[in-house]
């Protein structure tokens, strides 16, 4: 067995697709094919389910995957060890981020980490499922680090080192009933029809968790996945929401409310899996991440 068969499995493993396997891997498609043929025959066992529509893992190919990654991260250490004797980081690390997440300038980090470790390639990931999928797939091993939001701490199985803590503010209409108000109670919010995002966002979280506490329902009546539309939302009328203090928009149609009875605040963090030793790639990104985090502007970030 050898480490490029591991290698090519883990890329269809990951991908469920063999021509973005062959293209992450820089390889033609017959090349990681034939490597699979050659793992499976060796083991005996298929690891993949291929058909025209779909590829799966068998029962054997999930067995087998976090295994195959144990041993490709056991020879990069050997080769990081190699490398920084020799003066270089060579490899590569796959970097999970929130859709939008303007406390950390990822271009500018990843700009001088290019810059400083050009022999290391660089995958940046955007999660559409907010922070709990950027877990996941540091739990499952798709992802090396990533930037997310932790209400109440890492999951099993992460872990995470705090960067930023945000305070929230209800945005509401300047028409509102409440508007006249610099402070507005959970119990005053809960009577109104919520903007949020999506569960497993980290606003949703918090706030969730927030009226969970009090004893308090709400009523979420969209669902939006980015700062700017929930602020329009609220503008033509569909209700309130909460939203990180830097991206209450200066319109003179909307009023920011502080909330006076609980401390409602998210916290940014850079993550890593427990179980896996980072590679010398990954400290290296980890130890430039603090040159990068600023006060966020009106662009704002949420996940």
């Amino acid at each position: 067995m050898e480490l490029r068969h591991l290698e090519y499995f883990v890329a269809v493993a990951e991908e469920l697709n063999f021509t973005r396997a062959s293209r992450r891997l820089h390889v033609v498609q017959s090349a990681v094919s034939a490597a699979i043929r050659v793992l499976e025959r060796e083991l005996g066992a298929r690891l993949l389910e291929r058909s025209s529509q779909r590829v799966a893992l068998t029962d054997a190919g999930a067995a087998l995957l976090p295994r195959a990654r144990a041993t490709l991260d056991a020879a990069q250490a050997a080769r990081d060890a190699v490398d920084e004797v020799r003066g270089g980081l060579r490899g590569s690390l796959t970097l999970g981020t929130l859709l939008s997440v303007a406390a950390v300038d990822v271009p500018a980090l990843l700009g001088r980490f290019h810059a400083e470790h050009p022999g290391v390639a660089v995958r940046l990931r955007l999660s559409p499922t907010g922070s709990v999928g950027l877990a996941k797939a540091l739990q499952d091993g798709d992802l090396d680090v990533a930037f997310l939001l932790l209400p109440g701490g890492p999951p099993p199985g992460v872990t995470a080192r705090d960067l930023l803590a945000v305070r929230l503010v209800a945005v509401v209409r300047a028409d509102h009933p409440l508007a006249g108000a610099r402070e507005v109670s959970l119990a005053e919010l809960a009577a109104e029809p919520f903007i949020d995002f999506p569960a497993g966002y980290g606003n949703r979280t918090v706030a969730d968790r927030a009226f969970a506490a009090a004893g308090l329902e709400r009523q979420v009546a969209l669902e939006v996945t980015d700062i700017t539309t929930g602020a329009q939302y609220v503008r033509h009328g569909f209700g309130v929401v909460l939203l990180p203090d830097f991206a209450a928009p200066a319109d003179p149609d909307l009023r920011t409310l502080s909330v006076s009875d609980h401390p409602l605040a998210w916290t940014l963090s850079v993550a890593t899996a427990a179980a896996r030793r980072p590679s010398a790639a990954v400290r290296a990104l980890l130890g430039m991440v603090d040159r990068f985090v600023t006060a966020p502007g009106p662009s704002g970030g949420t996940g």
